[in-house]
């Protein structure tokens, strides 16, 4: 296929470039620690010559990827489910935008539920900020990874934002892929899932026709993850008190390293995937109303919102969580007495964990149980709709 040479800083790899990309991690030490680490007792020469055997990205993370992620589903959760039935025609290729829970999982396990559904696995979008070492950066882009890049200026931003926006088009007219993206840039530490209006708006930067019909080009599907247990709300909690004490904090290119290994190595609990219909009827919908520009891509963000707030799996967690949190017992009758005290104990383990001087035991148990009220909390306003 002809792609066009804009495309080639931020793309995937080609299967024609994926020989040289290979050979470049094979010979890369910190890939092969990182690898035997993985994969301990393997000997790594054998899982060289298995690569190149990958002719394709697709058999590359069938060979690789969907093997591993669904061991780490086995020894990390209890279940990780999946239902698209909102979707009757599968044949067709959607943009899956979503909340964002965690860094890596988010878009790998959704590659492996759609392997399982026979449908073709996402490209997705990263920030270049976790392209930490360059076996990252080569590895994301031979796992069909586009770069989103971050730490521009405003003009830069702005020729960034165009060039992503014409590459996701091209992807899904031309290399017909599916596509996710998060629905805001970073993790909501609040689990207060919202659509950010910039991520429509650089969407609709390319394509044909007015906003409504370049939306529609990307067959834009609102997609919900759940998960029972973040194994990374303790690093959030901590993070919002780090933010809280000091409003210049960033975090480090080792901060996100840890989020990842924790994320990837982490009790998740029980985890649930689940899609919206396509949104281009509602689309349709919206544009009838004849709305101005900015109150339009708001409308949009509100729809994709409910779709995703009124998809969550539920746990015991949420409604304990969030009865704490409001002191009193509204949701009683969906747990237990052993499982609000499985969930307090949990609570406390996690803040025990938080390493931080002047630790600030009350601020970060309201943090952790507000992460794990809000979905119930917008659960509950998306029903009434």
């Amino acid at each position: 296929m002809n792609i066009p040479a804009e495309f080639n800083e931020i793309r995937p790899y080609t299967p024609e470039e994926l020989p040289q990309i290979y050979e470049e991690l094979i010979a890369d030490p910190a890939f092969r620690t990182v690898v035997e680490s993985v994969m301990p007792g393997v000997p790594f020469e054998g899982l060289a010559m298995k690569m190149r055997q990958c002719k394709t990205n697709l058999e590359f993370q069938k060979a690789f990827f969907y093997g591993l992620l669904w061991d780490l589903v086995k020894k990390t959760a209890n279940g990780l489910t999946f239902d698209c039935s909102a979707l009757p025609d599968l044949t067709r290729n959607y943009t899956f935008i979503s909340n964002h829970r965690d860094i890596i999982l988010d878009s790998a396990f959704l590659s492996i539920l759609l392997i399982d559904k026979e449908m073709t696995t996402v490209e997705i979008a990263i920030g270049d900020n976790l392209l930490i070492y360059p076996w990252i950066h080569k590895l994301v882009r031979v796992n069909k990874s586009f770069i989103v890049k971050r730490g521009l200026n405003m003009r830069q931003k702005l020729e960034a934002s165009a060039l992503m926006s014409r590459y996701m088009h091209f992807a899904m007219k031309e290399k017909h892929e599916n596509l996710w993206i998060a629905q805001r840039q970073g993790r909501a530490k609040d689990s207060n899932d919202r659509t950010q209006d910039s991520v429509l708006k650089m969407m609709a930067m390319a394509g044909e026709g007015d906003i409504i019909e370049r939306l529609k080009e990307l067959n834009i599907v609102p997609l919900a993850i759940s998960y029972e247990y973040d194994p990374c709300d303790f690093l959030k909690a901590k993070e919002l008190q780090q933010k809280r004490d000091d409003e210049h904090f960033q975090k480090t290119p080792e901060d996100d390293l840890i989020n990842m290994q924790t994320g990837l190595y982490g009790y998740k609990g029980r985890i649930h995937f689940q899609t919206s219909a396509c949104l281009n009827h509602e689309l349709d919908e919206l544009k009838k109303l004849n709305l101005p520009k900015c109150e339009l891509f708001t409308a949009i963000s509100e729809t994709i919102d409910r779709h995703i707030h009124s998809s969550y799996r539920l746990f015991a967690g949420n409604y304990v969580a969030r009865d704490l949190l409001m002191g009193d017992n509204r949701f009683t009758a969906e747990y237990t007495e052993e499982e609000k005290a499985h969930f307090e104990n949990y609570v406390e383990q996690q803040i025990a964990k938080v390493d931080l001087p002047g630790k600030d035991t009350t601020f970060l148990r309201h943090a952790l149980l507000t992460m794990y009220a809000n979905p119930l909390i917008n659960y509950l306003k998306a029903a009434k709709g």
